[in-house]
């Protein structure tokens, strides 16, 4: 029981600094392209606001335009993690990677997202795969 405890304690504080995370305001920009910066602009505004359905919405029209960008699908991600949507938020986070290439601070935080949300599911083993897969990249 303590252990269960232990794990939900964790999922908790994954969530609430995940949920500060999301659409982190005075980031390095995550496009040079002017419409995909003012769609982040406006889903961080949307996120401040607690209007997370919009913001998925504004950063989803981002990928139209920036399909291949994993900036914006880690940002996708993250609000999907806020808004509960756990297998949503790992397939996201994992689709970042596929375009992350070298980027390994990007693939770490990616892996910590997929951690998170499969410590969400109850799947502690998963969660701990993923932590460790982060871990090996922050080395």
């Amino acid at each position: 029981m303590q252990k269960l405890s232990i794990h939900i304690a964790s999922f908790v504080l994954l969530l609430l600094l995940s949920a500060c995370a999301v659409l982190r305001p005075g980031t390095a920009p995550v496009s040079e392209n002017p419409a995909v910066l003012t769609l982040v602009e406006q889903a961080r505004v949307e996120a401040t606001d607690n209007k997370l359905h919009s913001a998925v919405a504004s950063i989803e029209r981002a990928q139209r335009l920036e399909p291949r960008n994993p900036w914006l699908w880690q940002e996708l991600a993250r609000l999907h993690l806020t808004l509960g949507d756990h297998a949503q938020a790992e397939s996201l986070a994992a689709r970042s990677n596929t375009w992350a290439g070298s980027d390994r601070a990007l693939r770490a935080a990616n892996w910590r997202l997929i951690a998170a949300a499969r410590a969400a599911r109850g799947d502690s083993a998963g969660e701990q795969a993923a932590a460790a897969r982060a871990a090996e990249l922050e080395r």
